[in-house]
């Protein structure tokens, strides 16, 4: 059993630039709903510019560095996967509808003959 090591360092400039990032979207969305009477483009220009603001400062931080950098392992994994070939593919999602059909019938047959046991035979419920 493999055992994984998690490591937290946050310095204090790190959580400095997260609680910034936090207070410009906030700023950026209550700018947004202030400046409803700027119009339209003010408000949205003001949300977008907030928001470019709160990604720049998070990517600047150590949590912003470690997401890119899992996005860029997972982007790894995912070009080692091994894709079924259209053929393959067909046959895999035949054989679960397949499997799925007679499993229904299976368990519509077993809920009747517990239906007919219990309430036919049993209780004597004759519909």
């Amino acid at each position: 059993m493999a055992t994984s090591q998690v490591e937290t360092i946050s310095t204090g400039a790190d959580k400095a630039k997260l609680g910034v990032a936090v207070v410009l979207v906030v700023a950026a969305l209550a700018g947004f709903y202030l400046l409803s009477k700027q119009g339209a483009l003010i408000q949205w220009s003001v949300l977008l510019l907030g928001l470019v603001a709160a990604l720049v400062v998070f990517f600047a931080s150590e949590s912003g560095r470690q997401l890119v950098a899992f996005g860029r392992d997972a982007w790894r994994e995912v070009l080692k996967v091994v894709w079924p070939a259209r053929k393959e593919a067909i046959q895999i999602t035949a054989y679960v509808f397949g499997f799925v059909l007679i499993m229904a019938l299976f368990l519509w047959m077993t809920d009747k003959t517990l239906e007919w046991l219990f309430y036919d035979l049993i209780l004597g419920w004759k519909k």
